[in-house]
């Protein structure tokens, strides 16, 4: 699935003058290559980063579904760990680099997530988030999910509740 976020800066006196472009990165199947890449971002973006292994583990599990967005030099800019077991898919990780969150490949994850999973025959897709997190906690009720839970000292690294949020699967979302 190929993306394109515009985006620019105005320049001049005329307000319709927009220097820039379009971000353009696609979304696929995550590959060992992209191991490095994926392993920076996680731990530019977490507290207690997953190891490279654990990501390599979740290459190989049939009711996993990792995937990256990989910018036009073949960089990777984000990825999503999905699992769909049962009727339900549950996102277990999710990061865009720092360098280019805010422009909507984080949204174009996320629905990444609940197409694939719409189309395993998933019904419901689910995640945890930090209680502190406010900027994914928007994303993820702009993308239809509504809080249902908290998970009390779910982080164990600093205590941190999590948030559980939910989203009904819908057969036009697999399209």
């Amino acid at each position: 699935m190929p993306g394109c976020v515009w985006g620019g800066v105005y320049l001049g006196l005329r307000a319709d003058t927009l220097v820039g472009g379009c971000l353009k990165f696609r979304i696929r199947d995550m590959k060992e290559s992209d191991l490095d890449g994926v392993a920076a971002i996680e731990g530019v973006s977490f507290p207690t980063p997953w190891s490279r292994e654990m990501f390599r583990e979740d290459l190989t599990r049939p009711f996993s579904r990792p995937f990256t967005a990989e910018g036009p030099a073949g960089e990777i800019l984000g990825y999503v760990v999905c699992w769909n077991v049962a009727g339900e898919a549950h996102i277990l990780n999710i990061a865009v680099h720092p360098d280019f969150r805010g422009r909507g490949i984080g949204k174009a994850l996320i629905l990444e997530a609940i197409r694939r999973a719409g189309r395993a025959r998933s019904k419901w897709i689910q995640l945890e988030v930090r209680a502190g997190n406010d900027q994914a906690q928007a994303l993820y009720r702009k993308c239809g999910f509504t809080f249902i839970g908290i998970r009390k000292g779910y982080y164990t690294d600093t205590g941190e509740d999590a948030l559980l949020f939910s989203r009904e699967i819908r057969p036009a979302d697999a399209t």
